[in-house]
């Protein structure tokens, strides 16, 4: 009769999974602190710079949170000169954010960022773990939207 396999450790699983949001939250504020920035204008110029402008509702979405929260992160990188906002000329409703100069200049001085982390870390998982990672973590995602929707939570997104 084959061994009986060890039941896994959820409480292991939950505090890997806390301390890595952890980690993301606190790498992102030590690298936001050394360039004058808050952790949210880290973000925000990091996804702006490899695409050069996106909408809004758009960054919104990307960084999970409400478009009246970014308005107020977009307000304030607009009045330290990281970012412009231009209307689009198919629609004027859509307002897109494009970094300017010297946004370009600190996103590319900011080298670090947890993305880049993890995404190392990531990288050294042999492709089946990584594969596997890809499905559970899918899954966990389907769940808890799932789950939020069971219980009439809205997701936060634009």
């Amino acid at each position: 009769m084959p061994p009986k396999s060890a039941e896994p450790n959820l409480d292991l699983i939950l505090e890997s999974m806390i301390y890595l949001y952890s980690e993301s939250r606190r790498v992102t504020r030590a690298v936001a602190e050394q360039y004058g920035l808050t952790g949210s204008q880290l973000l925000v110029l990091k996804m702006l710079e490899p695409r050069g402008q996106l909408s809004l509702s758009e960054l919104s979405g990307q960084i999970r949170a409400k478009n009246s929260t970014v308005t107020g992160i977009i307000d304030r990188m607009e009045r330290d000169g990281l970012v412009v906002r231009r209307r689009s000329g198919e629609d004027r409703r859509v307002v897109h954010i494009e970094l300017t100069t010297k946004g370009k200049k600190l996103a590319n001085d900011a080298k670090s960022d947890p993305k880049h982390l993890f995404r190392a870390l990531l990288e050294e998982l042999s492709p089946r773990d990584a594969a596997d990672l890809e499905r559970i973590m899918t899954k966990l995602v389907s769940h808890v939207r799932a789950l939020l929707a069971e219980r009439g939570i809205a997701e936060e997104s634009a």
